[in-house]
């Protein structure tokens, strides 16, 4: 695997010891710029290492990007676009390697690295049409040989701070928009999965370059939480897009709200999955699985919670434990295996301590979690998807886990299932798996799911590139990806022109001279 890998990191022209930060083409560091170290959760070797920016470094980012968008903005949309079709292009060249080092990086199994960037490259599908429809509405005005109209222009520096789980895709959602929409970026990824950022910002810097495009459109920095906090405070970025925790959300919400900025939150979900008494049980059974133990339950739309009629709880649950039975844990990179390594040994303590917790409550626990050893773990990252039953009112069950643990929670009628479901802080995903019309149709209704995503016989992971992705509640309330999304990273001006040979004024007012 190490002669693979080594290859794979030589495709993506990542070094030993990669730059801090990057404004295209060009790439820099401070001389005593701290290091940053990349390890592997699949097997706690060492990737490569990187330099951290320095606050001097991001003010010249800064400053470059800044001039830069008074170039970007002028190029007509369509042509940006045709920029961001020849990136999903290299994306497609790329796709191998990306997502096999997004899955070495990271610890999601090889396929889900492989759909992570397919996400990339649909995203800038996306972009490309929507480059030429970026529509605004015309309207009737009440003053004669008047006429009012709205354009979308864009905002100017769109700062970017993605979390390690997808460590790629949904910088993608934010900058294939962004870029198309005339703005110009600047990402900040996680400090655990720097190395997949910096391959992203290769391949997209040879297509600027190939068009001839200057510094400052697409900007990189590698640096911890003192380059966020520099980021969120700063005025001179209109719009902070930030995916992560509740916590880390609320911090830049106050911070960007304090000078007026926006923000666009994706934070965390704490989903369930109705299982009616109604569902197909079999497949049922996929969607629960992969939802609680894909990239080992380290997705902000994994399943956390099961809530299951009476009258198939026992059956379902026997199916249920079946299934976790046959699960294999091990190296993401081999494909026969099922589940990966949490990202860190943080990670595992976290959700160590949600497993006791979970005991001190009163959780009945029908599937045992722990800490895999022995030759094949020894990075100390892999454990046991677990499954307990639960109430919905335990403090940690109420508490989002980035592991794969699962709580199942019995209920008799369907509104006592979506006020469970909604019983939570969180509003990601949601889902019912139900053969009844009138039970889909109440889940979907405003009396039913209270989630930004709520789907029917499908489970509550994973999301397709044309809808608007995002959640309520302490998720934070951001749209990304498709639909209309693209209105955040732009700002909307209305505008009347009178085409007459007087000025009369709205609302009847008369002010004669």
């Amino acid at each position: 695997m190490q002669n693979n890998i080594s290859q794979v990191l030589k495709n993506l022209n990542i070094l030993d010891l990669n730059p801090a930060y990057s404004t295209g083409n060009e790439w820099g560091a401070s001389p005593d710029a701290q290091i940053l170290n990349s390890d592997s959760p699949v097997n706690g070797k060492n990737i490569a290492r990187c330099k951290m920016a320095t606050t001097e470094n991001y003010n010249a980012i800064i400053i470059k990007a800044e001039e830069a968008h008074s170039y970007w903005r002028s190029i007509p949309a369509p042509k940006r676009g045709e920029i961001i079709r020849q990136f999903g292009d290299a994306l497609r060249k790329n796709k191998e390697d990306l997502g096999t080092l997004v899955s070495y990086e990271m610890g999601k199994s090889l396929q889900e690295g492989f759909g992570e960037v397919q996400e990339m490259i649909d995203i800038c599908d996306f972009a490309v049409g929507l480059s030429r429809q970026l529509y605004g509405l015309t309207m009737h005005s009440e003053r004669p040989s008047h006429r009012m109209y709205e354009q979308w222009h864009p905002l100017g520096i769109v700062g970017i701070i993605s979390a390690f789980n997808f460590p790629v895709a949904v910088w993608s959602w934010n900058a294939a928009l962004a870029l198309v929409c005339g703005n110009v970026c600047l990402w900040k990824p996680s400090e655990k999965t720097p190395l997949t950022a910096i391959a992203c910002q290769h391949i997209i810097a040879g297509v600027f370059k190939a068009n001839e495009i200057p510094e400052g459109v697409c900007n990189l920095i590698i640096g911890d939480k003192v380059i966020g906090e520099l980021m969120t405070n700063d005025s001179r970025i209109p719009l902070i897009s930030a995916t992560g925790s509740t916590r880390m959300g609320k911090a830049v919400a106050v911070a960007v709200g304090a000078r007026l900025g926006k923000s666009l939150l994706e934070l965390g979900g704490n989903n369930a999955i109705i299982i009616s008494e109604h569902a197909d049980l079999d497949m049922s059974l996929i969607g629960a699985v992969f939802g609680a133990v894909g990239t080992a339950g380290q997705r902000c739309t994994s399943t956390r919670r099961l809530i299951i009629h009476e009258s198939v709880y026992d059956t379902f649950t026997a199916k249920l434990v079946k299934a976790y039975g046959q699960l294999r844990i091990g190296d993401p990179l081999d494909q026969h295996n099922h589940v990966g390594p949490l990202i860190d040994t943080d990670a595992v303590a976290a959700y160590l301590n949600s497993i006791e917790n979970c005991k001190t409550e009163g959780g009945n626990f029908i599937v045992e979690g722990g800490v895999l050893q022995g030759q094949a773990y020894t990075s100390g990252c892999y454990v046991k998807p677990c499954i307990a039953e639960v109430k919905n009112d335990y403090k940690i069950v109420q508490h989002e886990t980035f592991a794969p643990i699962l709580y199942l929670i019995k209920y008799k009628t369907l509104n006592e299932a979506i006020a469970l479901q909604n019983g939570v802080p969180q509003g990601l995903s949601s889902a019912i798996m139900t053969l009844n019309l009138r039970e889909a149709e109440q889940f979907l209704s405003a009396q039913g799911s209270d989630c930004g995503i709520a789907n029917v016989n499908i489970g509550t992971s994973g999301a397709e590139i044309g809808g608007a992705f995002g959640g309520e509640k302490e998720t934070g309330g951001g749209r990304e990806s498709g639909s209309d999304a693209w209105k955040a990273y732009m700002r909307r001006q209305t505008n009347t022109i009178n085409y007459s040979n007087t000025l009369p004024l709205a609302q009847g007012i008369k002010f004669d001279l």
